[in-house]
């Protein structure tokens, strides 16, 4: 009872400060307020915004159908009341005061603080080339609007350089937009890293068929511009150039944890690292019990998968994660949940829907169980030690909560699916992801429960089956 009546007192008279307009961070003032806390809620952003969404940035915006200022998220009622510090970044945490501190000289105070700071967008390496007239990047709002200006104008050629889902979608608004479009991919194949070579193959397939000039096992080795400092060429590592107006860096994301630097937590290129509870870690290992961390800067042992440590880049993750994070904030300590949410994300590129569930990059093995991979309207599921741990649907979305559900009950790999739509049976082959051994086997999990107030984990032993030689190429 006592734990209850301080959860309670906490409710009406603790503060909470959110450093993050983000995404997670307006998911977790939402949660927060209707989980009964009352107290006084500071939302800290470093971009003069209230929250927007991303997804659209690299999407609708580009192609014109949105503009950049038009994404912003709903916020409910319930928020009314929050003390919005936006334009402003955070540059230090005191612990020992429960204080943060701001670029503008004055400092929070907080009872609770969730770091949601999320992730930008990593430069082009050369700081010199990287500020010529017509070389970006795609992260936040003012990128997408200043890139759409770019492309509005018509450029005889944009170079994408880097092939991940930002880089792919780029490329994908450039053919809607009518625009000749180099990308290069240093992988084998576009999206190389997410789903491993066997289907990025079929990627790197799609995109040359919609036009795109493909170079792949391909880095560009420096920018170069005029007189007037306008980018013109690009010299790439096979000694070849491409002449091109615009080049956008998509380089992957850089996870922003500066500001933490010293501060004692357990922080660093890797995010900022929590239990499953999302109680941030100091740097002794020792979870702490008044900050929380949520969102792309997270760090999390998944209970799916083995309680290895994953960081998740989803618009799914955020929202679940920020929703778990603000509920154990409030909350009586034997009330506390973990974020066991299975990782799912979708991405829209040349005219295929591709939607994922689980963590491919954890797996062995994949095999196509639906449809046909040659004609793009397929399912591909994606194995470790004997069990399903991520499926991912071309045009096939309607199926994508069938093999969630099949994850989190463990499913065997190989499946066995009497009466699934299936054009052929064909065996697992090897995922061709570059590491193969970023989680170490262990026991199995299963999730129990259906509301997420009754979801548990449980452990199950089993044996792993012994390896397969690898097929031949």
């Amino acid at each position: 009872m006592a734990s209850r009546a301080s959860a309670n007192a906490f409710k009406d008279g603790g503060r909470i400060v959110v450093v993050g307009a983000s995404l997670a961070g307006l998911s977790a003032a939402q949660a927060l307020r209707a989980a009964g806390f009352t107290g006084p809620l500071t939302i800290v952003g470093d971009e003069p915004y209230l929250p927007y969404d991303r997804p659209p940035l690299s999407k609708a915006v580009l192609i014109g159908w949105v503009p950049p200022d038009h994404t912003e998220l709903p916020r409910p009622e319930t928020l009314s009341d929050v003390d919005w510090r936006l334009g402003v970044a955070a540059t230090g945490l005191d612990l020992a005061r429960k204080r943060v501190h701001l670029a503008d000289g004055s400092a929070v105070s907080f009872d609770r603080l969730l770091i949601a700071t999320g992730t930008r967008a990593r430069p082009w390496p050369n700081p010199a080339e990287a500020q010529m007239d017509g070389v970006v990047t795609l992260r936040g709002r003012d990128d997408a609007h200043r890139l759409r200006a770019l492309l509005a104008a018509g450029p005889e050629r944009v170079l994408v350089i880097g092939g991940g889902f930002t880089g792919s979608e780029v490329a994908s608004a450039c053919r809607d937009l009518g625009l000749s479009v180099t990308l290069a991919e240093r992988g084998t194949a576009p999206l190389v890293g997410a789903l491993g070579s066997t289907i990025a193959a079929r990627v790197a397939r799609l995109q040359r068929e919609h036009g795109v000039d493909l170079r792949c096992r391909m880095t560009v080795s420096s920018l170069e511009g005029d007189a007037q400092g306008r980018l013109r060429r690009a010299h790439l590592s096979d000694g070849s150039t491409v002449d091109a107006d615009v080049a956008v860096a998509a380089l992957g994301a850089v996870r922003n944890t500066e500001w933490l630097r010293g501060c004692g937590l357990a922080v660093g290129a890797f995010g900022v690292a929590c239990d499953a509870g999302c109680r941030a870690f100091d740097v002794s290992a020792i979870v702490t019990d008044d900050v929380f961390v949520a969102g792309d800067v997270a760090r999390f042992p998944h209970p799916l998968y083995g309680y290895q440590f994953v960081a998740l880049e989803h618009w799914g993750n955020a929202v679940q994660q920020a929703k778990v994070a603000a509920h154990n904030m409030v909350c009586a300590p034997a009330e506390r949940r973990p974020h066991v949410a299975v990782p799912s994300f979708w991405s829209s590129q040349f005219g295929v829907n591709i939607k994922s569930v689980g963590v491919p990059t954890a797996a062995e093995d994949v095999a196509i169980v639906q449809g046909a991979l040659e004609d793009m309207s397929c399912v591909a599921v994606y194995g470790k030690a004997g069990r399903l741990i991520a499926a991912v649907a071309f045009d096939q979305a309607k199926w994508v909560e069938y093999y969630q559900r099949l994850i989190e009950r463990s499913a065997p790999f190989p499946l066995e699916q009497p009466g699934v739509d299936q054009d052929h049976a064909a065996g697992p082959v090897l995922a061709g992801f570059a590491d193969p051994r970023r989680l170490t086997p262990g026991a199995t999990v299963v999730l129990t429960g259906h509301d997420p107030n009754e979801q548990r984990v449980e452990w199950i032993p089993r044996e792993h089956p012994t390896p397969r030689p690898p097929l031949a190429a």
